[in-house]
């Protein structure tokens, strides 16, 4: 039991000092002599990216930007999972084993079918088409 904790001991130090130093930096934040509580106009106004905002937040505006990036999030965090797979597919050592090598295998072609699908079904309904 001793020979465990010796071999954590390293990690509970790193645990203190990083626990220590979270509680520090929030205890000086609140001292006033650090930070000054004055609330200033500069200070209550919106960031808005660095420029001084000049009209009301509340306006329409165009989501097809949002909607294109989600689409590009979701195909790319999609096409992600085919890294891991071919690294472990076909490596010399490790990797998938034999037996399952061929179930694995269906699976992927799977992933990748519905992967085709979803961006057919995306290029057809005009979800790519920027006006």
């Amino acid at each position: 039991m001793e020979q465990q904790v010796q071999n954590f001991f390293p990690i509970f130090v790193y645990l203190a000092v990083v626990m220590g130093f979270a509680l520090t930096v929030l205890i000086l934040t609140h001292l006033p002599f650090i930070k000054p509580w004055k609330d200033t106009t500069v200070k209550s106004m919106p960031y808005e990216s660095g420029m001084d905002p000049v009209e009301d937040a509340r306006q329409h505006f165009d989501v097809k930007f949002y909607t294109i990036a989600i689409l590009f999030l979701v195909f790319d965090v999609e096409l992600l999972f085919l890294y891991p797979w071919a690294v472990s597919a076909y490596a010399k050592t490790g990797g998938i084993p034999v037996e399952v090598r061929n179930i694995v295998f269906g699976s992927m072609i799977a992933f990748l079918v519905l992967v085709a699908i979803a961006y057919i079904y995306e290029w057809r309904r005009g979800g790519f088409r920027w006006r």
